[in-house]
């Protein structure tokens, strides 16, 4: 397996990086411009970008932030939330995202994936989903994990792989915020549905949570924001106790 990436997330909301418990409680956590060069100088592999709220409120994409962070970032980033169409993909990507994250969108209409995969490739199609619930009876919620659907999790996970997804960010709402350790038999139950790098999010407490990750599943990369929001770790130092316990990394 290649190197394993550590991604931290920007959750976005009105222009500002916001911070919750199960996508609740939202409170604010910075400047995103800021917060993304930090993360960038800390040793982020990516950055993930995600309007938790635009779906909910049907707002327009933040393309001016994007192009402020395009301007500051020299590594890959991608940007989800309210992305509908072929040209919202369009306009994100051409404000300087790396790949496009969809959800509610691609759940209503799965048919996205495979337009966004025709039009910019599959390694540019990144399919967020927040799973609710551990087992194999884990459902996927849309609308920042408000809204149960009839999907299951894995279920959903294969169809959009087969419409074009090149890449699965899994989230659990259950772990979300709660530093308990991320949902790693619901993530591997993931990884043998696909044939695409899943990464996994919800539950990073601190680096020993990434170190079970990385030993208990295949995933490709962990996903967090709390741990590094509040300055307690950054992803370097995250990269140093993965390298200890020789685990693959890219310092």
């Amino acid at each position: 397996m290649l190197a394993r990436r550590i991604i931290p997330c920007l959750d976005i909301r009105e222009g500002r990086v916001v911070k919750g418990v199960a996508f609740k409680n939202l409170r604010d956590a910075g400047d995103p411009v800021e917060r993304a060069r930090a993360y960038m100088a800390g040793g982020a592999d990516e950055l993930c970008f995600l309007d938790v709220t635009a779906s909910i409120e049907d707002r327009p994409l933040l393309i001016d932030l994007i192009r402020k962070l395009s301007k500051v970032l020299f590594i890959p980033f991608t940007v989800g939330g309210g992305v509908r169409s072929v040209d919202d993909a369009k306009a994100l990507l051409r404000a300087g995202a790396d790949k496009v994250g969809v959800n509610t969108a691609a759940v209503t209409r799965p048919a996205l994936i495979a337009e966004l995969a025709r039009q910019f490739g599959n390694q540019c199609v990144v399919l967020s989903i927040d799973a609710l619930g551990q087992g194999e009876d884990a459902m996927v919620t849309t609308h920042g994990g408000r809204e149960v659907t009839d999907r299951t999790v894995c279920d959903w996970a294969r169809e959009a792989v087969k419409l074009g997804a090149g890449e699965i960010l899994l989230n659990s709402v259950d772990a979300d915020g709660a530093r308990s350790g991320f949902a790693t038999a619901l993530v591997e139950r993931v990884i043998d549905a696909v044939s695409v790098p899943v990464i996994a999010s919800g539950g990073a407490g601190s680096a020993a949570d990434f170190v079970e990750l990385f030993t208990k599943t295949r995933a490709h990369a962990g996903l967090a924001a709390s741990i590094f929001h509040d300055g307690s770790t950054t992803p370097n130092d995250v990269k140093k106790v993965l390298q200890n316990k020789g685990i693959e990394v890219r310092l």
